[in-house]
């Protein structure tokens, strides 16, 4: 057996990937975050499958699943909602998997940063403009962050930020911000990205945080801000460029 660790995507279900469609067809048994991953996406599960809502388990309860899974011989659909390489809580399970010698692989899923990307309609890159990404989170409540990845520290770079479990604490940020991208820098908060009830903000850093406390935001959401976000008459890229050498 093996456990197919499946990046759901962010929301919508037609957003799921065909590999990850096929693998949760031919699961026995699924996990899944009952809070993030929308009801449809089970629809592709066999009717006899175990379904396991993991939102209120613990590690513990999640590996004995697994291990339960391990031993009938049944494969299990891990369903965990955007991409796994981010914020998925996924190492923990897959050190636990390790270390009990059940085999297991990751199916790739659409990060939530994406979906909040297409919402916006614009590329985080832009010629000239911003050539780096990054990503971070602010969860206070969660694990500690790491020495040297504060958001200020991360801000001094002033190119494309995405903020994770930030909403909440939405005037702190900018607070933060402000002084490595200017108050007029664009500003952008997309909440639950390609969901039904998807809600985009945008503005700036001047005034993002009252958009977010008028329209009661609190959590499922993503913080985008950088230069790119408002580019307009930028460079075209080099990659259609006429003058590019296609030999």
């Amino acid at each position: 057996m093996t456990v197919h660790f499946i990046g759901a995507g962010p929301g919508a279900p037609d957003l799921l990937t065909l590999r990850a469609a096929k693998l949760i067809a031919a699961a026995p048994v699924v996990l899944y975050a009952g809070a993030l991953v929308p009801p449809e996406v089970l629809d592709h599960a066999p009717a006899h499958a175990r379904r396991v809502d993991t939102q209120h388990l613990d590690l513990d309860a999640i590996t004995q699943e697994f291990q339960g899974a391990h031993a009938a011989g049944h494969d299990v659909a891990r369903l965990h909602s955007g991409d796994l390489s981010i914020y998925s809580a996924a190492a923990e399970q897959m050190r636990r998997l390790d270390a009990l010698g059940i085999p297991w692989d990751v199916t790739p899923g659409v990060p939530a940063f994406a979906a909040a990307a297409a919402a916006l309609r614009c590329e985080l890159t832009v010629p000239e403009v911003a050539q780096t990404v990054i990503l971070t989170r602010y969860g206070k409540l969660a694990s500690k962050i790491p020495e040297g990845e504060d958001l200020a520290g991360l801000a001094a770079h002033g190119t494309t930020l995405v903020v994770h479990l930030g909403t909440q604490a939405i005037a702190e940020i900018v607070q933060t911000l402000t002084p490595h991208y200017g108050a007029h820098c664009p500003a952008a908060v997309v909440a639950r990205a390609s969901w039904p009830d998807e809600l985009v903000l945008q503005g700036t850093l001047a005034d993002i945080a009252q958009q977010v406390h008028d329209a009661g935001i609190k959590r499922t959401a993503t913080i985008l801000v950088g230069p790119a976000l408002g580019a307009r008459g930028f460079r075209d890229s080099h990659l259609y460029s006429k003058a590019r050498d296609r030999a």
